[in-house]
């Protein structure tokens, strides 16, 4: 139920919202990684990155650049894969791109 979005390697990954950095590292299949927990059960994954700039515990604002595109793990070709979880169920990120992961 993830979203991949095809973008050239090294492009700019940002933050749907604010929130705290859950995990920032190396998770299998999906490569490098970020999650983030944006409060009111929602959290976002990005995956398959080249490169990360948060660390977990961190507090991030909407917009702010957390990572690059890459093709870690899993992948085919250089893109974003994004998630949306309602408390730990995943939703469709189409339904929340462009609102405040808040309730």
């Amino acid at each position: 139920r993830g979203q991949d979005m095809a973008k050239a390697a090294g492009s700019a990954i940002k933050a749907a919202d604010g929130g705290t950095v859950l995990f920032a590292g190396w998770s299998g299949s999906y490569g490098y990684m970020v999650d983030i927990d944006h409060g009111g059960g929602f959290t976002t994954r990005y995956a398959h990155c080249s490169d990360i700039y948060v660390s977990a515990g961190e507090k991030v604002y909407q917009g702010k650049i957390i990572a690059a595109v890459g093709s870690t793990g899993v992948s085919s070709g250089p893109h974003l894969h994004f998630e949306v979880r309602k408390y730990g169920t995943l939703v469709n990120p189409a339904a929340y791109i462009g609102v405040q992961y808040r309730e």
